[in-house]
């Protein structure tokens, strides 16, 4: 399973009524939420731990690294990222406060999995392997809560599949200037990410990307400027998404 992937899987015609049940959202242009586990089952976690500073650019961990601590986000974003043999950046997610990071691996003591680095300036707690399973075994509903989080984990990869499988540029374009306005804009609504990082998340070349956004930007669904862009009609953009749910 890959850690931190971002959406979830259910079967076409019925996926985006699912998610808007579980996550509580009644607007069909809404987002789903990141997974995360409850902040109560967050300080039981990281309680008593030292917080660390990271600079914007520092790595927590590369992938195929051996797994040795988890990763609680106090402040700041973390992009988790996957890299093929020949070098091939995908951005599997951008975590958030009270995230974790880096938890399978921990659980597992296998290798890890995806590659972490701050993509901005960072606060960060962490814990050992060893002091993680000790406060599991302290604290039983934290058993509970990772377990859930796993699962959340592996219903996002599931989706991700789905959508690389049958879902086209546009779609998945759309769907993810929407996720990312709903979680990383600036109260001005700026999206701070540039056409090659959007290429990252989808798999995607950037003139693919760089040729869908000016088409939207000239039919005033969007603005653009130098690293970074806002949506002005973010309806548009769900029925872009929407229309191609049965392609």
């Amino acid at each position: 399973m890959i850690e931190h992937a971002l959406v979830l899987q259910f079967p076409l015609n019925e996926r985006r009524n699912r998610i808007m049940a579980t996550a509580g959202i009644d607007d069909r242009s809404a987002v789903p939420r990141l997974a995360r586990i409850d902040p109560r089952q967050f300080e039981l976690l990281f309680g008593g731990c030292k917080v660390e500073r990271y600079a914007a650019g520092q790595h927590l961990f590369v992938q195929e690294d051996a797994s040795d601590r988890i990763y609680g986000v106090m402040s700041g974003t973390v992009e988790i990222s996957l890299y093929s043999p020949g070098g091939q950046k995908l951005v599997a997610n951008i975590e958030l406060s009270r995230s974790l990071v880096g938890e399978i691996g921990a659980l597992d003591g296998r290798p890890r999995t995806a590659t972490a680095i701050c993509h901005t300036a960072c606060e960060l707690v962490s814990l050992s392997r060893t002091q993680l399973f000790d406060r599991i075994e302290k604290n039983p509903s934290l058993a509970r809560a990772m377990i859930e989080l796993l699962c959340a984990r592996l219903r996002w990869v599931s989706g991700e599949l789905g959508d690389q499988a049958f879902f086209g540029i546009e779609a998945r374009l759309a769907k993810r200037l929407v996720f990312l306005s709903g979680v990383m804009a600036d109260p001005a609504g700026w999206v701070p990410i540039s056409q090659s990082e959007l290429g990252e998340f989808l798999g995607a070349t950037r003139e693919s990307v760089n040729k869908t956004l000016n088409d939207w930007r000239n039919r005033h669904m969007i603005a653009i400027k130098r690293g970074g862009l806002r949506i002005t009609n973010a309806a548009a953009l769900n029925q872009i998404a929407e229309s191609q749910d049965d392609d």
